[in-house]
């Protein structure tokens, strides 16, 4: 598979890299970033975290506003960043924010004209490992987080493949989607009808159900101003406590939906998937 280098910065002895393929599963160029630590430079495989971002956002902003790569770096862990959504001239479009390109809510879309391109469970789960495996000094050994619809996807990849990720995190995460307004929009459009489908994409029902348990670290601003109405941490909670779901919830007092909550506490998410990732 060919990969073209977009960008190379050194950050905290190690590399920041942005570069663009073509996805065979989204039938469209992609764009991800990789950091790699210093100890990558070395000869040695290092784990991965996979981080997902959330509406309207692309692999700049976690890359950019985090501020991920001290700890990362100390660590010895890599971050594969890729795009939250199929992009270009011939991809299908809205012009709602939550919608569209900015929005793939990292599910298999099945509905026209969104299946020709939206298949962003695929491309993280499958096509994007793959190909950070095959390149990059990298091992096996994989954790997943996000933000906001990036945690939605993070929790929800980490629960249908617990054989895959070794631990989950999650800021903000839209906790249940089949239940909220962003969820429906999102979930109608690109998977139809049937809510039975719907449940295979959401995070408190699958957790409600769940046999084989990730350790799952979750933050929650109380200042969120999308808490009540889209993000619903309370159905994740009650999920957790119907299966004896390994999940930390823990809201945070006065932070709200920014980067600036998520650069507050992701060293300590790090830390926490360090734990699990060299253990």
């Amino acid at each position: 598979m060919t990969i073209e280098n977009v960008s190379v910065n050194k950050i905290f002895g190690g590399w920041h890299k942005q570069y663009s393929h073509f996805s065979k599963t989204l039938n469209c160029s992609m764009r991800f970033a990789i950091y790699l630590p210093p100890q990558a430079s070395s000869g040695n495989k290092v784990p991965v975290l996979y981080w997902l971002s959330g509406l309207t956002c692309n692999d700049e902003n976690f890359s950019h506003k985090a501020g991920a790569q001290r700890a990362a770096a100390e660590l010895g862990v890599a971050i594969v960043i890729p795009d939250t959504s199929p992009r270009g001239e011939d991809v299908a479009d809205d012009e709602a924010y939550d919608l569209g390109q900015g929005a793939g809510f990292y599910v298999n879309a099945t509905q026209a004209p969104w299946s020709k391109h939206y298949q962003m469970y695929d491309y993280v789960v499958d096509e994007l490992p793959q190909l950070i495996e095959a390149t990059f000094p990298v091992s096996d050994k994989r954790a997943i987080s996000g933000h906001s619809m990036g945690g939605h996807g993070a929790l929800v990849i980490a629960l249908r493949h617990p054989e895959r990720y070794l631990s989950v995190s999650a800021f903000s995460p839209i906790s249940n989607p089949i239940d909220c307004p962003w969820g429906q929009k999102a979930f109608s459009t690109y998977l139809g009808k049937d809510r039975e489908a719907w449940r295979s994409y959401d995070a408190s029902e699958l957790m409600r159900e769940a046999k084989d348990f990730v350790p799952a670290l979750v933050d929650q601003g109380e200042d969120d101003n999308f808490l009540l109405e889209q993000l619903k941490p309370e159905a994740l909670t009650a999920a957790a406590k119907a299966s004896n779901y390994p999940l930390e919830l823990r809201m945070q007092d006065g932070y709200d939906h920014s980067y600036y909550f998520i650069a507050s506490f992701i060293d300590e998410h790090l830390r926490f998937h360090a734990a699990h990732l060299y253990q």
